[in-house]
């Protein structure tokens, strides 16, 4: 290390030490996604380097960053192969090894929708670009780059969506030319040689209505055909879509595996038990693709934008405790409040929150002891007034997990900044017989002993803080103790 803190040399794949990747595995990881690991060019760097928005924003995060610290966005790429200064291939390939070794799996980014300003293909296959006319980059320089092809140039358009503004690293790819759509296959096939899965960037860019909405161009369909040519080389390649405008379902049915859900991290955002609740009604086959996660390189950070550690917690609950894939982002655990630009390479020192550092790691070894949260079956409950009038049941949100052979996971959550009280029955006809014992299992502050009937009806009647929440295992009882409450 230097004396400012700089690192002399960044640090390769192969520097990652292997007590960190034990570390993840002991913690109950079974992926790694790396973010920002391909081959970018100086032309995108360049962008970032000199764009002054993009600079107040680089001092905000790091103050006083230097040059040295800007990357360029990882999302400009211009070759799919591992970046030389992270170690290149032949990096990643032992880092997959050794990921696997732990049975972990690697997960990589496809960007489909543009490329970096120098990717080869801009001088070798121009048409594979969408482009405009004269008259359209005079009229916005934002949205098109001059580039000179012989003495006749063109003026290529930048990547963006249809509510974005243009992204000026990046030269838009034209999903009208199967000729592109060919080559873009090539490409994520050899990316599906790297690693075992793939989250594609925005990936509902490049679907035919919305490349049309976009662009007003007749696109042709890309990822059933990319998928199915992927899976014939690799039966269990894994894809996620990071996809927004309630388009989830139509990427599931392309052949998607998992689908970002925004929508259930906007709603508790939100602060709306309701919505927060309706959302989790959804058929528990579609629950089970969806990516849960409460922030990500693109949101803001949870420390920062949920208000308190507690609203913080009781959001984490829910989205973590319900089905799908639960997706978390480096620092997330720490409680890190700056987010970090993905033009940079170096991000500035926090303090770690110890409080939500204790937190994560009893909710994960949680996740991690407990079978049910893997593989048993969920089911949304409903609850009900504990007393005539007071209306404050209608802000929780509780649902079971139930070992195949095994306990009863009981997870309710007031969601709201006002005290609480709820009853809640348990729908499961077994339950009649016998004492059962029931136990909070992220720490020891609840413990009681009910019969199986009071668990049916009236059910378990709880009185929750603001944002309070109890995760607890109902385990059957042979004997017949007094009722015991701590």
């Amino acid at each position: 290390m230097a004396e400012d803190g700089h690192l002399k040399t960044r640090p390769t794949l192969d520097d990652i030490p292997d007590e960190e990747l034990n570390r993840l595995k002991e913690r109950g990881f079974d992926w790694i996604y790396l973010l920002g690991i391909w081959q970018t060019g100086e032309e995108s760097r360049k962008v970032s380097l000199y764009n002054q928005n993009l600079r107040k924003e680089y001092e905000r995060i790091l103050p006083g960053f230097e040059d040295s610290d800007i990357c360029g966005s990882c999302f400009a790429i211009k070759e799919y192969r591992v970046n030389e200064e992270l170690g290149g291939n032949v990096s990643l390939g032992k880092f997959r090894s050794r990921l696997h070794d732990r049975h972990m799996r690697l997960i990589l980014d496809f960007v489909p929708n543009h490329t970096a300003l120098d990717h080869p293909w801009i001088q070798e296959h121009p048409e594979y670009y969408v482009k405009g006319t004269e008259t359209d980059y005079e009229k916005d320089r934002t949205k098109y780059k001059k580039y000179l092809e012989g003495k006749d140039p063109i003026f290529i358009a930048h990547g963006r969506s249809q509510y974005d503004p243009s992204w000026p690293d990046t030269f838009q790819l034209d999903y009208s030319q199967q000729s592109l759509i060919n080559a873009m296959i090539g490409e994520l096939s050899k990316v599906a040689d790297l690693c075992d899965g793939v989250r594609c960037d925005m990936a509902m860019l490049v679907l035919p209505d919305v490349f049309l909405k976009t662009w007003g161009i007749e696109a042709k369909p890309f990822w059933q055909k990319a998928i199915e040519d992927v899976h014939k080389a690799h039966p269990n390649f894994t894809f996620m879509a990071e996809v927004y405008w309630d388009m989830e379902w139509r990427l599931l049915e392309l052949g998607f595996n998992y689908a970002y859900d925004k929508r259930l991290y906007d709603r508790l955002l939100s602060k709306s038990p309701r919505d927060v609740r309706d959302h989790l009604r959804a058929d528990l086959g579609y629950q089970k693709k969806m990516v849960r996660f409460l922030e990500n390189h693109d949101e803001s950070r949870a420390a920062d934008i949920f208000s308190s550690v507690f609203f913080h917690q009781a959001a984490a609950i829910l989205t973590f405790f319900s089905p799908g894939l639960r997706f978390f982002h480096d620092g997330q655990l720490k409680g890190q409040k700056k987010k970090i630009s993905v033009h940079l390479c170096r991000r500035p020192k926090e303090t770690s929150d110890i409080v939500l550092w204790y937190f994560y790691i009893r909710l994960l070894n949680c996740i991690r002891d407990h079978i049910a949260f893997r593989h048993g079956v969920w089911n949304l409950l409903e609850c009900s007034p504990s007393r005539d009038g007071d209306r404050t049941w209608e802000n929780f949100i509780a649902f079971t997990w139930k070992e195949i052979e095994g306990n009863l996971f009981l997870v309710a959550v007031n969601y709201a900044e006002a005290q609480g009280q709820c009853c809640i029955r348990l729908p499961f006809k077994d339950l009649k017989e016998g004492k059962y014992k029931v136990e909070e299992i992220l720490s020891d502050t609840y413990k009681i002993i009910l019969s199986g009937d009071d668990l049916v009806s009236p059910g378990l009647c709880l009185d929750l803080p603001p944002w309070g929440y109890h995760i607890l295992e109902i385990e059957k009882r042979t004997e017949n103790p007094r009722f015991v409450e701590l």
